[in-house]
């Protein structure tokens, strides 16, 4: 039967029970008469004018070809949907849209990858060490630290990978071209700056690349070194990139006896969304 809304179906229903012709309700209604006549005939077998429960498109899998399917996919997380299309013993001929659907009803999909350090087992052995000696700091301690770090910002939309809608001989017209300085330029810029549960420092444009020299003398001693000579109890943290673990930062950070909070191998600090310190603390920066 074709398909007609189910307010139509209702209407016509009233309308054949209220005593009009068959071809008079299908004129009224828009459809053909034998539409009506299974729609009076399906009520009447029925009690309903609603469709009869139908199995669908045959599926092309078997379970055993959906068991394969996903666990193919569960040994080789990286592997293509387009490599099970071939014909093979367990994996017949079938398109990569129905592999697909497979993996979804699996409740698997496809994700980018999260990238992550690569950790040797000294690293690790470390950030244990590390996690054990500070586990049972308190509030007031974590307060006192000095969390420190630099961020690139890109000026530009220069990663390759925008897309633009256009129409046919469109190609050279103002608004589907993008502007790009092809020998760099000021494409992105480099900031730095700290922050504490009551206190931030300023935030440093640094110029090109940061290095062991630029880090000391463009952040340390012109706004780190005067920031903890004002709060004595503060502490420095910052992490394990090159120009913070140079002898020659190390050496100065040494010589003024300034506590260094130093994590190994880049370890993260979380932080809640919803704690009241790390509300205060962003509210405070911002």
């Amino acid at each position: 039967m074709p398909r007609v809304p189910a307010h139509l179906r209702e209407c016509a229903l009233g309308m054949l029970q209220g005593g009009m012709r068959t071809a008079d309700v299908a004129r009224a209604i828009n459809c053909n008469v034998r539409t009506v006549r299974r729609l009076r005939q399906r009520y009447r077998e029925t009690g309903r004018t609603s469709d009869r429960p139908c199995s669908g498109r045959p599926r092309v899998t078997t379970p055993a070809h959906d068991w394969y399917i996903r666990t193919s996919h569960l040994r080789d997380r990286y592997r293509t949907t387009t490599s099970q299309v071939k014909p093979g013993t367990h994996n017949p001929s079938i398109s990569a849209q129905t592999v697909r659907n497979r993996l979804r009803e699996a409740g698997l999909g496809a994700c980018r990858p999260v990238v992550r350090q690569v950790l040797t087992r000294h690293h690790r052995q470390q950030r244990r060490l590390w996690v054990q000696n500070h586990r049972c700091w308190t509030r007031q301690d974590w307060q006192k630290v000095l969390f420190t770090d630099e961020s690139r910002f890109c000026l530009t939309r220069g990663d390759g990978r925008i897309r633009v809608y256009r129409r046919r001989n469109e190609r050279y017209t103002e608004a589907c071209t993008l502007k790009r300085d092809q020998f760099g330029g000021e494409g992105s810029v480099m900031v730095c700056g700290g922050v504490s549960q009551h206190h931030r420092t300023e935030l440093v444009v640094i110029a090109g690349n940061l290095n062991a020299v630029r880090y000391r003398e463009y952040i340390l001693i012109p706004h780190v070194v005067p920031f903890l000579q004002a709060h004595p109890d503060m502490t420095l943290q910052h992490d394990n990139a090159t120009s913070h673990i140079a002898r020659s930062v190390r050496d100065f950070l040494q010589d003024r006896n300034d506590s260094v909070l130093w994590p190994h191998q880049i370890l993260t600090v979380t932080f809640d969304f919803e704690t009241p310190l790390f509300r205060d603390t962003l509210f405070h920066f911002c």
